[in-house]
């Protein structure tokens, strides 16, 4: 990542633990690269193992562009003299303070609140971003969608961007002048240190399923990554709990923040209980006081508690708060609606986890007002877990009328084998109600051309995406379009 400042190695390496040294410390660093493709002169490139590569093999070439030192956790047996070499015990550790310093410590000077849990975290992140601006503040959003500097969209790789590049965007959004920054804080950046560094005012917890166990391997790595989060807040923070998930708890056994609770079932600091749930939104008593909210569904329930509980933790009165979350809208591709006109209600979910699927079509059945089918569309991705496939078919099946098996992102596996993975989860009594069209769009006019008025149709996996990842290629694709586009034809007809 380039920079126009320059700063002393020494004073980067303030707060690094266990550094060995072998040249000076007193040279000036221009900037701090990862890819040693873009390496200039005067940086400082960081050697890390990554899973597909390991960066020890490029130092070489680092020092031949010109890098003026290098982080490593293994020296390579040529040295040069012209360069210095910091070797420690875990070099993405070691980074995550190094860009911290670099851009001024930007963290620091916001009050960064941090959302995990398997599900979610995009909607809490997006509601806190909507909310604070609607109160007022200059705010930055870092999120799976977008990455968003008051107005101005950058678009998004990752769910949590690496440590150079997240300070880099932090100290954009202090420049800006923002007061309050809210970051979705994956798993992955958890166990590779990508927010090591980062001073957090807050931290939030919405729940715990299986996922991500291609990288994670067991569920209780997975589990322990997300706790990592609140292991490393300060004191001088809060640690916000769903408490009705029954890893709430566990959590925060050993977090030095100040932990509050939030609950639909228990008694909790932020209590809520849903009064009513329709299409058009949702009645809600938070903390004994009745609120109408747009957004719809249990799951969102908890999301708005948390969202309300954020707020009041970070100083923010109650009734004002309650009165803008009753004007939020749901983030893009979040249990999204779309409406043909002969009343055929469309519905695109990002709801790529077994739990949150479940959650999707627990709340159709919950909407439904009499004999409307509900059509499922859904697809399972490739190249992650794939323990998941024959769960997501099942509850598909449990709670639709018909049930459209389709691809997902199918990366680098074949969409047959991934469709013949979730076939296995459908139980013979729905082999009838059940099809397998590999081609999404072909799936997607499929349901749309053959329901009936007053029917739903769930889109699920997606929701927010613009692209399908076939074999290292995205390939522009939005599910909203192409529903939006049976409509029309629907319309016309």
């Amino acid at each position: 990542m380039e920079s126009n400042q320059e700063k002393k190695l020494n004073a980067l390496l303030s707060e690094v633990k266990g550094t060995r040294i072998t040249g000076s410390d007193e040279i000036n660093i221009t900037g701090i690269v990862l890819d040693s493709r873009k390496i200039l002169p005067g940086c400082l490139f960081v050697a890390l193992r990554g899973t597909q590569t390991d960066g020890h093999q490029y130092i070489g070439k680092a020092t031949e562009l010109g890098a003026a030192a290098i982080l490593c956790e293994e020296l390579p047996e040529q040295l040069n003299d012209q360069v210095t070499y910091i070797q420690v015990d875990d070099s993405a550790a070691a980074m995550g303070l190094i860009a911290s310093a670099y851009y001024g410590y930007p963290s620091r000077q916001v009050k960064l609140v941090g959302v995990t849990g398997t599900n979610g975290k995009t909607s809490v992140a997006t509601f806190l971003f909507q909310l604070f601006r609607g109160l007022g503040y200059r705010c930055g959003l870092l999120s799976t969608v977008q990455n968003q500097i008051e107005d101005e969209v950058i678009p998004s790789t990752h769910t949590t961007p690496d440590s150079v590049a997240l300070n880099h965007l932090l100290a954009q959004m202090v420049a800006k002048n923002c007061s309050h920054v809210f970051i979705e804080v994956s798993s992955h950046s958890v166990a590779q240190h990508r927010i090591t560094g980062l001073h957090f005012a807050g931290g939030i917890f919405t729940n715990i399923t299986h996922d991500h166990l291609d990288f994670h391997k067991t569920f209780d790595n997975y589990i322990a990554a997300k706790k990592g989060f609140f292991d490393q807040l300060p004191k001088s923070a809060f640690a916000l709990v769903n408490i009705d998930d029954r890893r709430g708890a566990v959590m925060v056994q050993n977090t030095r923040a100040k932990v509050e609770t939030y609950s639909l079932q228990t008694l909790a600091a932020f209590k809520g209980k849903v009064i009513s749930d329709t299409l058009a939104g949702m009645h809600m008593d938070v903390n004994n006081q009745e609120v109408w909210f747009r957004v719809i569904g249990r799951f969102n329930a908890y999301n708005l508690l948390s969202v309300y509980g954020a707020a009041v933790l970070l100083g923010e009165k109650p009734e004002t708060v309650l009165l803008e979350l009753s004007n939020l809208k749901s983030p893009p591709g979040r249990f999204e609606q779309f409406h043909s006109a002969d009343q055929i209600v469309g519905i695109v979910d990002y709801a790529h986890t077994p739990d949150a699927l479940e959650n999707v079509l627990e709340t159709i059945a919950h909407l439904r007002s009499g004999n409307e089918q509900v059509i499922t569309i859904v697809g399972c991705g490739g190249n992650r877990d794939a323990e998941k496939r024959p769960k997501m078919a099942a509850i598909a099946c449990r709670f639709s009328n018909r049930v459209i098996l389709t691809s997902d992102n199918p990366r680098f596996e074949d969409p047959l084998d991934i469709l013949a993975q979730m076939q296995k989860g459908v139980p013979p009594i729905d082999f009838k109600k059940t099809s397998t069209i590999a081609d999404r769009r072909e799936a997607i006019f499929n349901a749309g051309l053959s329901a009936n008025p007053g029917d739903i149709i769930l889109i699920a996996g997606k929701g927010h995406e613009n692209y399908q990842d076939i074999k290292g290629v995205k390939h522009h694709f939005d599910d909203k379009e192409i529903l939006l586009e049976v409509f029309e034809k629907r319309h016309s007809n």
